[in-house]
């Protein structure tokens, strides 16, 4: 079931959701020192669903230009705040959902959608229009929440969902989820697990 408004959502949480800590601090840290590794200083990245920017202020001082987008208005004006408080003059933040043709032209070189996909309207969507967004033989990383559709948590969240408590949330495996990214035109590079393994996959995949 789709949220009727999903950016009304994210806009009415934006404030608590700034306030509230990393849950997994070692696995964050984990994830961004990985990702430092892959980019380049003169890289052009996307970020996709960069929430208030928190990632996206760790990471924009390694490359040369950082594009961050989130369909929340009051996510971005939280992140906005936080760039211009850290003087972090390459980073810039656009209102734009994933899955609606709405994303900045490219090419970039990289492209990073954290804890983002599960939430996609239209996951096949939003992963051709990520792979249309990149350079020629450019990187896709992404890290996914992935909850079975058997789990005992999809009756609760659909609860949840009726009274707007919670947003759209896909149920996804791993596996199935790593088959419809190749399917849109990537080779997978890498797969690693920072949080228990096949909860939140930390996927490297390469535009063919």
């Amino acid at each position: 079931m789709t949220t009727a408004n999903p950016a009304r959502f994210w806009d009415r949480i934006a404030t608590k959701y700034a306030a509230n800590p990393v849950s997994d601090v070692p696995a964050y840290e984990a994830t961004l020192a990985h990702v430092r590794r892959t980019l380049s200083a003169g890289d052009r990245v996307l970020e996709i669903g960069c929430g208030t920017g928190t990632t996206a202020l760790a990471l924009a001082p390694s490359v040369a230009n950082y594009v961050a987008t989130d369909i929340s208005g009051a996510m971005l004006e939280i992140g906005r705040e936080k760039a211009w408080n850290a003087s972090q003059s390459n980073l810039s933040f656009v209102k734009a959902a994933a899955d609606r043709g709405e994303l900045p032209d490219g090419p970039f070189d990289v492209v990073l959608a954290f804890s983002i996909l599960h939430l996609l309207d239209d996951l096949d969507a939003g992963l051709a229009e990520i792979h249309d967004r990149l350079a020629p033989g450019g990187l896709f990383i992404s890290k996914t929440v992935c909850i079975s559709p058997l789990s005992p948590l999809r009756p609760v969240i659909g609860v949840m969902q009726l009274i707007g408590k919670a947003p759209y949330v896909r149920f996804l495996k791993a596996a199935p989820l790593i088959a419809r990214i190749k399917a849109a035109g990537f080779e997978i590079v890498e797969t690693v697990d920072f949080h228990k393994p096949g909860k939140r996959p930390h996927i490297v995949a390469r535009k063919l």
